[in-house]
């Protein structure tokens, strides 16, 4: 990596024109950087530990292209720091015992302190995280990470907690918009000097198809600008027509084992859950376009079904099995269609949790209370006459086959005590499953 940013005094040479657009309009400070004013803004706490210079360890989180790297550099660049940085995918242990080795020097002979910025730091594996731990206790460098992985299951407890762990969320339209038209005027690290303009619909296109990625959106700038050639006017101008070559599809950030998976996932079910068809539709197709395992989606699909609907309509549980039935049957791309059906049908279904939740009530008694004994009358015939031998009446024995009493219901006991877990609610079908209950417990009381 450059070393541009080893010294404040080295950092301030000028940019490399032959380095990519995105790297010259690196952020210097922390008012240049786009976004996270959730973290950044003044009065924020990392903000002031940046400003005070009172910080030991931290953790960046989020999405490509949110500006990790980036705010590790300003912050060296503010406390006066040495930067020295790793990569999780290529670094090893020798790696990092000789960086650890240089901070130490720098220390001892300059007083010179060093920000040691590992990215990708879920990469390391337990043994090459555990190697920064004593170190970092010592105060012989100063560990920042950058990952896009949720630190709390992909990063070593001991160095979760050693660092103060802050989310960096996707930048939105209007500051990328900002950063693009930043780029466009300055002249000595942009494309201020080359006779370049561009319309606001082309500058709005790239910033939403850069899906919140500044660098993305930076490089599809800097392609469109140094592809087109000038007017007649020896203006080169950057349309909409232009951008959308420029950029082409977005790139949806999704990982099949990482966060995205796991929250567009969430989103997917909370919209069924929460009766919003059209949402339910976005998060599908996103995980589609995505390359979501389609079998991943159907199972989701029949959870929901018995877990948010249930009883209010048991037609949902029908369509979810058929839908991944005719998932399995018609294969990709024809199996979005069934999905589709699936998920509009839950979405637009009643809703009711209770056979679920009852569920959970009777799981809490069968493991926290005392463990209940089948009535005699419920038990084998070999079972009986063991209860007939012990005493027990011949009543007490007699089991009532439902089938034989008008409306194949007759009142007895199936547990040894009175428990109630299953309240039926008054959505869809579940109101006539309550009307019959309540039909039943009149004729117990009779």
């Amino acid at each position: 990596m450059s070393d541009l940013f080893t010294t404040p005094a080295a950092s301030a040479s000028k940019p490399n024109p032959g380095e990519p657009l995105a790297s010259r309009m690196r952020p210097h400070t922390l008012e240049e950087i786009a976004g996270q004013q959730h973290i950044l803004a003044p009065g924020k706490l990392l903000r002031r530990a940046i400003e005070s210079d009172r910080f030991t360890s931290l953790i960046f989180y989020g999405p490509p292209g949110t500006g990790k790297t980036t705010l590790a550099h300003v912050i060296a660049r503010s406390t006066g720091s040495r930067f020295e940085a790793l990569n999780g995918v290529e670094s090893n242990v020798a790696e990092i015992r000789a960086k650890i080795d240089q901070a130490r020097t720098w220390r001892d002979l300059r007083g010179e302190t060093t920000i040691l910025f590992i990215d990708e730091i879920h990469r390391f594996n337990k043994s090459q995280q555990d190697v920064l731990l004593p170190h970092i206790e010592r105060g012989t460098v100063r560990f920042i990470g950058a990952t896009t992985h949720n630190p709390y299951f992909y990063v070593n407890s001991p160095l979760v907690s050693r660092s103060q762990v802050f989310q960096l969320e996707a930048v939105s339209l209007d500051d990328i918009i900002s950063v693009l038209q930043r780029a466009m005027s300055d002249s000595e690290q942009g494309l201020g000097g080359k006779n370049i303009e561009a319309t606001p619909e082309a500058l709005r296109h790239l910033s939403e198809k850069s899906d919140g990625d500044v660098r993305k959106a930076l490089t599809a700038l800097e392609l469109a600008a140094l592809t087109t050639p000038p007017d007649d006017d020896g203006i080169v101008r950057v349309t909409l027509e232009v951008a959308e070559e420029s950029i082409q599809k977005k790139a949806i950030v999704y990982d099949a084992d990482g966060d995205a998976h796991y929250d567009t996932a969430s989103a997917f079910i909370k919209s069924i859950r929460g009766s919003d068809p059209d949402a339910a539709l976005y998060w599908l197709a996103k995980m589609l376009h995505a390359g979501e395992d389609p079998r991943f989606i159907a199972r989701r699909l029949v959870i929901s079904a018995s877990e948010d609907i249930g009883l209010a309509d048991s037609g949902a549980l029908r369509v979810a099995m058929d839908a991944h039935h005719a998932l399995e049957f018609v294969g990709m791309p024809e199996g979005r269609i069934p999905l589709a059906h699936a998920t509009v049908y839950l979405a637009t279904a009643p809703k009711s949790n209770r056979a679920y939740a009852a569920l959970g009530l009777a799981m809490a008694d069968v493991e926290k209370g005392r463990t209940l004994a089948v009535p005699p009358h419920l038990r084998t015939r070999t079972r009986k006459k063991l209860a007939a031998g012990s005493g027990e009446t011949e009543e007490a024995l007699r089991y009532l086959y439902s089938h034989d009493y008008e409306g194949a219901y007759v009142p007895q006991a199936y547990l040894p005590e009175g428990r109630t877990y299953y309240e039926p609610s008054d959505e869809g079908l579940e109101k006539r499953i309550r009307e019959r209950m309540e039909h039943w417990r009149q004729t117990r009381q009779k």
